[in-house]
C-alpha cells in the first residue's frame, strides 16, 4: 500500500473498468468515517440513549463538534507536510513519533479485537452460527481484501458498499420508529443529568485512537499532498466527516425513537439489538447482524491498515509489504478472540484510556507545527480561526485526558 500498491490499483482498474471505481479522496473520507462508526460506537450509543434519553444528543452533537475542529486540523498539516503522524511528530520533537506510534498501536490492537468479535456476532444474529465462527469467516473475508495488486480499490469499494448497508439500514430504523426530533433538539441545548463520562466515551470512540489519523493517513497514500491540494484535502476531510456526523444523528435518533415510543430497552450490550427488535420485529434482530457485521468489517479494515502506515516508518520489510502486515494484524485480532471468546473488559477500559492521551498529544503536536513549525508545511499561512478551534479542541482533549487517566487505575482495584 505504498507507491507501488497505488500503481497496481490504478492497473488494476484498468484490466476492470465496470468495477465500482471509488475516487481516491473519496475513499479516505470513508475510511475515516467508517472505522469510528464501529461495533463499540453503535453499542454505546445505544446504551446510552437508554440511560439519557433525550439529553444524550448533547453529547452527539459535542462529539461532532470536536470531531470537525481535530480533523479539520490534521487533514491539512498532514496533507500539506505528505507525511504521516509518527514521522511528522518525530521531525518536531526527538523521540515523539515513536511514543506516538506506542500509544496508538497498544490501542489500536486491543481494539481491533473488539471489532472482529462485533463482526462475529453480527453474524451470530444474521444467520445463527456461533459468534467465534462468525468472526472466523469475518476475519477470513476481511484478510481476502488485502490479498492480490488492486488492494487500495479493494478497500474502497468494501467502504463503499459496507457504509452504504450501515446507513441504509440506520435510515430505515429511523422511518420505522419516527423520532420525536424536537425533544431531541430541547435536549441538545438543555441536558438533564447528563454527565461528562458519556462525551468522554463517545469521543474517545469516534474522534480518539487511530481514527484521528486513518484518513489523513490514507489520503497521503493517494498522493493528494502539498500546497496545491489545500482544497482538495479540506473537500476530503469536510466529506468525511459530514458522513460521520450524519451516522451519529441517524443512529442516536432509531435508538431514541425506540425508547420515546415506550419501549423499555435493557441497559446492556443487547440495547441496540432490542431497538431493531422493537422496531421491525423477529426480522429486525437479523438487520442489526447485518447492520453490526458491518460495522465490524469496516472499523476491522481501518484499524488495522492504519497501525501498519504506524509501524511503517520502523521497519523497511513492512514498508515493502504493508499489505502483508495488515493481513498479520487482522489475523492476530481473529485468532486471539477465537482462543479467548472475548475482549476482557480490563484491556478495553486501558485502551480507551490509551486514546484518551493519544488526541491530545497527537493534535498538540500537529498544532505545534502550524504555530511553529510551518517550514514542515511550505510556509504555508495557516488559517488563524482554524488553528483558533483546533487549540480549543486540544485544551478539551487535554482536560479529557486528565479524566481517562483515572480509569486506567480502576482496572488494578
Amino acid at each position: 500500500m505504498d507507491g507501488a500498491t497505488s500503481t497496481d490499483d490504478t492497473k488494476g482498474e484498468a484490466r476492470h473498468p465496470a468495477r465500482l471505481r471509488v475516487p481516491p479522496l473519496m475513499g479516505a473520507a470513508l475510511l475515516m468515517a467508517m472505522s469510528a462508526a464501529g461495533p463499540g460506537f453503535i453499542t454505546q450509543t445505544a446504551s446510552f440513549t437508554v440511560l439519557y434519553g433525550a439529553s444524550f444528543a448533547c453529547a452527539v452533537v459535542v462529539s461532532m463538534i470536536i470531531d470537525v475542529a481535530v480533523q479539520l486540523n490534521v487533514w491539512r498539516i498532514l496533507g500539506i507536510s505528505g507525511q504521516r503522524a509518527q514521522d511528522l511528530a518525530s521531525r518536531v520533537f526527538p523521540g515523539a513519533g515513536q511514543v506516538l506510534t506506542a500509544f496508538v498501536v497498544l490501542g489500536a490492537i486491543v481494539f481491533n479485537i473488539g471489532n472482529v468479535a462485533g463482526a462475529g456476532l453480527g453474524l451470530h444474529d444474521l444467520l445463527g452460527i456461533d459468534s467465534r465462527i462468525g468472526a472466523a469467516i469475518s476475519g477470513c473475508l476481511a484478510i481476502a481484501i488485502f490479498v492480490g495488486k488492486a488492494v487500495f480499490a479493494a478497500v474502497d469499494r468494501t467502504m463503499v458498499v459496507l457504509g452504504l448497508v450501515k446507513i441504509g439500514l440506520i435510515v430505515a430504523l429511523v422511518a420505522a420508529t419516527a423520532p420525536p426530533v424536537g425533544q431531541a433538539l430541547v435536549g441538545t441545548v438543555s441536558p438533564h443529568g447528563l454527565p461528562f463520562l458519556p462525551i468522554l466515551t463517545l469521543i474517545g470512540g469516534t474522534v480518539g485512537g487511530f481514527i484521528t489519523y486513518s484518513g489523513a493517513h490514507r489520503l497521503i497514500d493517494t498522493g493528494i499532498t502539498g500546497v496545491d491540494n489545500v482544497r482538495r484535502i479540506n473537500r476530503g476531510a469536510l466529506t468525511g466527516i459530514l458522513v460521520a456526523c450524519v451516522l451519529r444523528i441517524v443512529l442516536f435518533l432509531g435508538f431514541f425513537g425506540v425508547i420515546a415510543a415506550g419501549q423499555h430497552l435493557a441497559m446492556s450490550s443487547d440495547a441496540a439489538g432490542s431497538s431493531f427488535l422493537a422496531a421491525f420485529g423477529p426480522v429486525g434482530l437479523h438487520l442489526f447482524g447485518l447492520v453490526f457485521w458491518a460495522a465490524g468489517m469496516t472499523s476491522t479494515i481501518g484499524n488495522s491498515y492504519t497501525t501498519a502506515t504506524f509501524l511503517r516508518s520502523y521497519a523497511a520489510p513492512i514498508r515493502r509489504h504493508m499489505h502483508r502486515t495488515v493481513i498479520v494484524l487482522i489475523a492476530l485480532a481473529t485468532v486471539v478472540f477465537i482462543a479467548v471468546g472475548q475482549t476482557p473488559q480490563s484491556m478495553l477500559v486501558f485502551a480507551g484510556a490509551i486514546n484518551g492521551l493519544v488526541l491530545p498529544i497527537g493534535l498538540g503536536i500537529i498544532l505545534w507545527v502550524a504555530l511553529r513549525r510551518r517550514d514542515l508545511i511550505g510556509r504555508y499561512r495557516y488559517p488563524p480561526v482554524l488553528l483558533a478551534i483546533g487549540v480549543g479542541a486540544w485544551l478539551f482533549t487535554v482536560y479529557a485526558a486528565v479524566v481517562s487517566l483515572t480509569s486506567i487505575g480502576s482496572i488494578f482495584h
